[in-house]
């Protein structure tokens, strides 16, 4: 879908928000208010049985606080998760069905990736760093925690290419540069150089990241939950050198609660975690269903499984086939089989 005009988009988005705040307005229940459509694309006549199998919850956390967050899967099919609040890192096994606590004091640990060695690399929100773990030795290394002088806003996800150059977002950070380092999307190259190559105001409030399987195209999740924001993926070409251009609009989720995170399956579409069962006092409305929503390259959306509760928010490939789809959704996470494998290098070797 190509990018809109913005004064075309906000006369839209004006619309739309009028016509959610009239129907809370006239009382219409939640289910109402969720209409079947988000933006200009439809629930309606979806093919979801020919990508999604049925949900099935594997695990539950039960904690003091919970709130589920960045699913990786490691060689040996192992599922790791945090729980942000309680600075956890949790670790399931599908197997045995045993789920452990792999890190206490993960200094509130989001997005989590395995790198092709079969280190964890982690956005360690508390201290604004993204740090990478030998899990042989359990050394920890800070790959990145400072910008021109100044503290990251929080990493929250993360991606990585074959050429081992680190694809990261962070927020939410300041309006003011001279002041500290805004909402942002950097990128580490191998030999350590840290750089920004987006930034507020372009993006408002960067979320999920994923690289296309051929490493040309990369996506990303922008979910601010005020109004007149941002609340759609956005695609950009990547060149050899690692920067990125030609931005567009792939979909947009507004009014509705934008993704979270996402996966992308080993023909390029996305797998991503969308939508609200009740309204959290934002100006999100309930037009975007809660679930995973599988988006094609070209912005159509081609199957949706709703998820059970609320926050549904982050998903990964797993299994020795890359057909099991995790998903972390409240105190819950979920697995669903999936037709099409993840991208190959979801696997990692070490």
């Amino acid at each position: 879908m190509e990018s809109e005009k913005h004064g075309d988009r906000d006369t839209r988005r004006s619309l739309l928000k009028r016509l959610a705040l009239a129907s809370v307005g006239a009382g219409l229940s939640a289910a109402t208010r969720a209409r079947s459509v988000f933006g200009n694309v439809s629930y309606a006549g979806l093919s979801s049985d020919d990508f999604l199998g049925e949900v099935e919850v594997v695990a539950q956390v039960k904690d003091d606080k919970i709130f589920t967050e960045g699913p990786t899967v490691d060689a040996k099919g192992h599922v790791y998760f945090t729980n942000v609040p309680m600075s956890k890192i949790l670790r399931f096994d599908p197997e045995s069905r045993e789920l452990s606590v792999f890190r206490e004091n993960s200094n509130q640990t989001n997005g989590m990736y395995f790198d092709p060695q079969g280190r964890l690399l982690c956005c360690e929100g508390a201290t604004s760093r993204v740090t990478r773990t030998d899990m042989k030795t359990g050394t920890i290394e800070v790959l990145a925690d400072r910008f021109r002088d100044k503290p990251l806003a929080a990493p929250n996800d993360l991606c990585m290419d074959r050429k081992g150059r680190i694809y990261f977002t962070s927020r939410p950070g300041t309006a003011d540069p001279e002041q500290g380092n805004v909402n942002a999307v950097y990128r580490i190259d191998p030999d350590g150089q840290l750089d920004q190559v987006l930034h507020w105001p372009d993006v408002h409030m960067p979320n999920g990241i994923v690289l296309s399987p051929d490493e040309r195209t990369l996506y990303l999740i922008e979910s601010h939950a005020a109004a007149e924001h941002h609340r759609d993926i956005r695609a950009y070409d990547v060149s050899d050198d690692g920067s990125l251009s030609g931005e567009r609009i792939l979909i947009d989720f507004y009014p509705g609660r934008s993704g979270d995170g996402m996966c992308i399956d080993a023909e390029g579409n996305l797998y991503v975690a969308a939508g609200l069962h009740t309204l959290r006092k934002t100006s999100e409305t309930l037009d975007t269903k809660p679930g995973i929503h599988v988006i094609s390259p070209d912005g159509k959306l081609l199957a949706f499984r709703e998820t059970p509760e609320d926050t549904v928010t982050n998903c990964t490939f797993g299994g020795a086939d890359l057909r099991s789809l995790y998903i972390t959704c409240g105190t819950l996470l979920l697995r669903i089989q999936t037709r099409i494998p993840g991208k190959s290098s979801y696997l990692p070797l070490g």
